[in-house]
């Protein structure tokens, strides 16, 4: 696309209504998701609603899924506890459970008309730590790799995981989104090894510009989308 829904600079989807797709993430204070888990579980929240029938054709999502896409695609990450999640869990959405993380998605909304029960969650204190290194990913596994450089919190890193994912989803032909989603979209999310990062954005596989909302400059790259089938055309 010439004119990319995550640079910074003013484009012609600046012109459209905008809307944000929100995530939440279920942070309990006793048991806390690994951050790795918490990445992987938003990337497969977000294609789950991309391929979710009623994000499709004429399905009761479909005209919000359109409209968001249109204009800047923009995700939110807030966290839940506790009553604020069992509220969050009753509004029309998709919870996804990772290994220890639970992440609920939910069709798209205008940038100013949060529902109240998301309204109230807090962005902010989704710091989350990996308990142990993550072993590396399986190989034949689509690899979200994350830029090494950048220090963001989990709740910014979990929507760059979901943009990069719903850009390696945008690439591919029909064939092999079925293929991904029949299997259960599996993925990874890692940091790249540093000497590794420039070779990867320049390598023509989907990267992610930020529009620099939140936490980090315009115009950072922060994810690349390390898709197989990708790689294969590049």
């Amino acid at each position: 696309m010439n004119a990319s829904p995550f640079q910074s600079e003013v484009n012609v989807r600046d012109e459209a209504p905008q809307f944000v797709l929100p995530l939440v993430v279920r942070i309990e204070r006793a048991a806390p998701p690994a951050r790795t888990d918490a990445l992987e579980t938003a990337a497969r929240a977000v294609l789950l609603i991309l391929s979710d029938e009623r994000s499709l054709g004429d399905g009761e999502w479909a005209q919000v899924m359109r409209d968001w896409q249109d204009a800047r695609i923009r995700k939110v990450v807030r966290r839940a506890r506790g009553a604020e999640w069992r509220k969050a869990e009753a509004l029309p959405g998709i919870t996804v459970t990772g290994k220890s993380a639970e992440v609920r998605v939910f069709p798209p909304v205008p940038l100013d008309g949060w529902p109240k029960e998301l309204a109230k969650l807090q962005v902010s204190g989704t710091d989350l730590d990996d308990p142990e290194a993550p072993v590396d990913a399986d190989p034949g596994v689509p690899v979200l790799w994350m830029n090494p450089e950048l220090d963001m919190s989990a709740g910014k890193a979990m929507a760059q995981a979901g943009h990069g994912a719903q850009l390696a989803w945008w690439d591919l032909s029909d064939e092999e989104r079925t293929a991904w989603r029949d299997a259960g979209f599996p993925l990874a999310v890692r940091n790249a090894e540093p000497g590794r990062w420039h070779e990867l954005t320049t390598s023509g596989l989907p990267l992610v510009r930020d529009a620099g909302f939140t936490e980090i400059a315009p115009g950072s790259c922060t994810v690349v989308a390390d898709h197989p089938a990708l790689r294969r055309r590049h």
